[in-house]
């Protein structure tokens, strides 16, 4: 790659990443060693188009409109940083699969039935004769304007307490953005959200912090739910709403519970899932499936890609897997797709709790007609499928390069979905895939 490429990549990825990273996740997202990288950050500062963070963690920031627009939030920084410095990532895995942790649950969505479960018999309680697919994006919703309140305090409270012999400033935003923790501005933390949740008001306040935080974070535009003030949602109710979102802490504490927001977020979206009966399937598949699934590919490292996502299921499990085979969080490149929109704000903010970086392409998009990542083979696919679909415009599609196969029936999307995944694979990649009634790879 020439130098003026290098810098074009070194652009690209910081735009991604909404124009202000650290200098250790630069690297480590690019890929690059720590001679190359500062080599080409140094050519970039001296060129002005970027300059370095007010912050003291070392980080750079995007000048006025240096930097290119990016092609999706990825820009391809983890592709070449994982999987393509090693093509076939499945020959290099850990030898600790006699120590592989096994959380037990079964069918209980990953969660012990007694913390989350209380939560949610008390959060379901306060639904009323609110629809369960419309009340899912109240609550979860709130849980992740707690989430991302939690950790900007955390960091927070470290950076005041080191004010004095640092110097370090809690206000500036740099030093969130460098370690990859979004900007909460004043008026969305969830102290002014707690105070005013008895107020007839509490709505207004919730919509406003939702676009403050939009506003902020541009990764997060377009993905937070901003109808807390209609009329038809009943105040009282909203009110207590956010008490027990913010008593979730406390009860975790009394639960021994880690990662309580990730858990109880996870767990309410299979609940939410089952009191949707049929419709949960197209958001949610069971934790113990996608469980199968991701034990059978086992997938150490590379690019991990799923079509049809719905609220991320797979990604999460994915990552889970990498962390309990001793890697950790990047190890894989996560690439996915969804066509519906609410759905595919799910998945944002489902991934965004957990910390987890994906390319889930700039807005929602039917996989058949509009591929987000036409040029993507990845080294493991996960997918739940909508088989049998009879409407998906397969007539328009007679000469896509994807059917290599043959030309799947126009009144049936089945053999479409199998060549899409074939398509999409690498050389040696390896699929896994729900079909309907059972589990199978491909």
């Amino acid at each position: 790659m020439s130098m003026e490429a290098e810098k074009k990549r070194f652009l690209e990825v910081l735009a991604a990443r909404g124009g202000s990273a650290g200098n250790e996740q630069m690297r480590r997202l690019l890929g690059w060693p720590s001679g190359t990288y500062e080599a080409v950050r140094q050519m970039l500062l001296d060129e002005g188009r970027i300059k370095k963070g007010r912050g003291r963690g070392g980080s750079v920031r995007v000048v006025g409109g240096a930097s290119p627009e990016p092609g999706g939030r990825a820009s391809g920084a983890r592709d070449k940083g994982t999987a393509a410095a090693n093509p076939d990532p499945r020959r290099e895995r850990p030898t600790n699969k006699a120590n592989r942790s096994r959380n037990g649950n079964g069918a209980t969505n990953g969660a012990n039935l007694g913390f989350e479960n209380k939560l949610w018999e008390m959060a379901d309680k306060m639904r009323g004769h609110m629809d369960a697919s419309e009340y899912k994006h109240v609550v979860l919703g709130l849980i992740f304007l707690k989430y991302i309140s939690d950790s900007f305090q955390e960091k927070y409270r470290e950076l005041e307490a080191k004010r004095d012999t640092e110097y370090t400033d809690p206000e500036d935003r740099d030093e969130y953005l460098a370690e990859n923790i979004f900007w909460v501005p004043p008026e969305a933390r969830w102290e002014k959200i707690q105070a005013a949740a008895p107020q007839p008001t509490i709505g207004q306040t919730i919509d406003g912090a939702m676009a403050a935080i939009e506003r902020e974070n541009p990764s997060l535009k377009g993905v937070l739910p901003k109808d807390y003030s209609r009329p038809t949602l009943d105040k009282n109710r909203l009110g207590e709403l956010v008490k027990l979102v913010g008593d979730i802490d406390l009860k975790a504490r009394e639960s021994g519970v880690k990662d309580p927001l990730g858990r109880v977020y996870e767990y309410f979206l299979g609940r939410f899932a089952a009191a949707e009966g049929r419709g949960g399937g197209e958001f949610y598949t069971p934790q113990c499936v996608v469980q199968l699934l991701v034990e059978m590919i086992e997938p150490y490292r590379g690019r991990v890609y799923d079509p049809c996502c719905g609220s991320g299921g797979m990604f999460v499990q994915s990552e889970k897997f990498v962390e309990e085979h001793g890697g950790r969080l990047g190890d894989i490149a996560i690439y996915g797709q969804e066509s519906n929109p609410t759905t595919w704000r799910l998945a944002k903010m489902n991934l965004a709790i957990r910390r987890i970086d994906a390319d889930l392409g700039p807005h929602h998009a039917d996989t058949f007609h509009n591929d987000l990542h036409k040029d993507l083979r990845a080294d493991y696919l996960l997918a739940n499928p909508p088989f049998n679909m009879s409407d998906w415009g397969g007539e328009r599609l007679r000469e896509d390069p994807r059917w290599r196969y043959g030309v799947p029936p126009a009144n049936n999307a089945n053999y479409a979905w199998i060549q899409h995944f074939i398509h999409h694979l690498a050389p040696n990649g390896i699929a896994g895939q729900q079909f309907p009634g059972s589990q199978k790879t491909a």
